[in-house]
């Protein structure tokens, strides 16, 4: 085991950004320790939890599906939902393009050296619906892991490992850095608290009894601590004006350890946070029946079928349908004043659209089960979306559409002193004045025309896109309605920092011996996304970012 005391770097945080980072240190041979103030249980963070989505361009997999990708068509894409537009954006600008060259490039190739595959359909996530210069996907880019998150994990922790077993790094679970050491304005090390050691299972809440004290040196600190999605009180406090009030009640869609300390913890040492009021939020969270964390909730990943009402029935405008804008939804959302809207739709639509996201509510992809996997081709919903359509808090199941009405009613919180906000007349007169749009094949509604477009792409049509239909057709039953919430989750803000992962401070320079990488740096210089993500660039942001400033470490001591 390596000495902690003298080491040559130290990183912060276990999520994939450090592990990334630390995999690249051990490559060059550093030395390396590892602090983390949860139990060995969450190794992997943030990361082990998703649906394992990447963001590929020009891949194998678009192009036997016949999509025609390029890096001019994503960058298009990209910048023209970043809408970068502030003296801030200019490293996150760098950092976009970097990170679509890595994307067109090596990023495919360099992820199936170290083991890493992907199911054959490619997602199409975030759709957009506005002109070509505007936000969202022109193409399907979303490349789902085999084996989820966990798969994504699994090759960064195994070279981890690697290098623990070779005595190049030291894994220090519950210790929490309180404080970044500085000497001339050179970060030489961290100190913080030695939690009480906790059997919380992963995502769990630990104890925060502090047992003692710790100071560690080295010649670099890279801090990879994640964002503030769990810790609302700080998503409310940097909560963008332009999106309105922010939501009284929210449900998580991370841990409640993902907190944002060590972010004020970098600033007080220093360096300049940007655009932390860019934040992606998502609007279609459902409470978790059986939860791991506080307030925890689970994104549906939708397909474009489903009506969408606001709280009173209403529909959403175009082009918010589900799948098409996440942050325009959300904004429009919290202009009703509720902090909920409605999914209706049917059986037909469940079983083909919905998806959740998580690699624990996909046990056939994250298990990398075949025979499991074959049943999502087949009649019937997957077992977790039937569990949650049983289970969840948020669903209504009706046989007709008076007692569909009836349970959503129940669902808004009705009473005395605070009516329900819901008109059933409207919401069923958005129903048939849709379903009247299928007697012909021409229509005038917009989501019509997305759907029969959607099924021109042969993975929507396999597996993701049902056949158009009345929602009011008993054969295509029963009726279901969902209460969706909004979920917190990632900050597109973070510490500032340039192509290589040095932190910068407020006048712009590097701070001698910091550097940060992940969703604590906007995934790459305070805000690679700008205002909007196009999905799938989460993780791969992570790993991005984490491989630069890990190469960047190396090669300076």
């Amino acid at each position: 085991m390596t000495d902690p005391d003298e080491t040559d770097v130290i990183v912060v945080g276990t999520g994939l950004a450090g592990l990334v980072a630390t995999a690249e240190l051990v490559d060059a041979g550093r030395r390396v320790t590892i602090v983390e103030q949860e139990p060995a249980a969450s190794l992997g963070g943030q990361a082990w939890w998703s649906f394992g989505g990447l963001f590929l361009i020009d891949s194998p997999e678009q192009r036997r599906l016949g999509v025609r990708d390029s890096l001019e068509l994503a960058r298009q894409d990209w910048f023209g939902s970043a809408g970068f537009d502030r003296p801030e954006d200019y490293w996150p600008k760098r950092w976009a393009e970097a990170y679509l060259q890595f994307a067109a490039g090596e990023k495919r190739s360099w992820l199936r050296q170290r083991g890493v595959r992907f199911f054959p359909v490619v997602g199409w996530a975030e759709r957009g619906g506005y002109t070509a210069n505007g936000h969202g996907n022109s193409v399907p880019r979303f490349h789902i892991t085999w084996g989820t998150g966990p798969g994504v994990v699994a090759p960064f922790l195994a070279r981890v490992q690697a290098g623990v077993d070779a005595g190049l790094v030291t894994l220090l679970h519950r210790h929490r850095v309180d404080a970044l050491t500085l000497t001339g304005g050179r970060v030489i090390g961290v100190s913080g608290s030695v939690l009480a050691a906790s059997g919380a299972a992963r995502g769990e809440p630990s104890s925060r009894v502090v047992e003692g004290e710790f100071s560690l040196r080295s010649s670099a600190v890279i801090v990879t601590s994640g964002g503030i999605g769990g810790n609302h009180d700080l998503v409310r406090a940097n909560w963008p004006a332009r999106m309105g009030q922010a939501p009284a009640s929210m449900l998580s869609g991370v841990p409640a350890h993902v907190d944002g300390r060590m972010l004020g913890i970098t600033q007080a040492s220093g360096a300049r946070l940007v655009n932390t009021d860019r934040m992606w939020h998502y609007t279609e969270g459902v409470t978790n029946f059986d939860p791991v964390w506080p307030l925890h909730g689970i994104r549906i990943l939708p397909g474009p079928s489903s009506l969408w009402l606001d709280a009173t029935g209403k529909r959403l405008p175009v082009p918010l349908f589900p799948g098409f804008d996440t942050l325009g939804t959300l904004e429009h959302i919290v202009s009703t004043g509720c902090d909920y809207s409605w999914f209706v739709l049917t059986q037909k639509i469940i079983e083909k659209e919905f998806a959740l996201s998580g690699s624990e509510q996909n046990p056939d992809l994250t298990g990398k089960d075949l025979r499991l996997l074959a049943g999502r081709i087949g009649p019937g919903a997957p077992g977790p979306i039937e569990a949650f359509k049983a289970q969840g808090v948020d669903f209504v199941v009706a046989d007709t559409l008076t007692e569909l009405l009836a349970g959503m009613q129940r669902l808004s919180g009705a009473g005395e002193a605070a009516p329900s906000p819901l008109k059933p007349d409207l919401v069923e007169s958005e129903l048939r004045a849709r379903d009247r749009e299928l007697d012909n094949v021409f229509t005038k509604d917009a989501q019509i025309t997305a759907i029969r477009g959607a099924r021109h792409y042969r993975g929507d049509r396999l597996i993701r896109v049902a056949t158009p239909h009345k929602l009011l057709d008993p054969g295509a039953g029963p009726l279901i309605a969902v209460k969706l919430h909004i979920l917190t989750r990632k900050s597109l803000g973070g510490i500032e920092t340039d192509l290589s992962g040095r932190a910068l401070g407020v006048d712009g320079t590097p701070i001698d011996g910091l550097f940060a990488a992940g969703e604590a740096s906007g995934f790459g210089g305070g805000g690679m996304h700008g205002y909007r993500s196009l999905e799938g660039t989460f993780l791969g942001g992570c790993i991005f970012s984490g491989r630069q400033a890990g190469r960047a470490v190396a090669a300076q001591l």
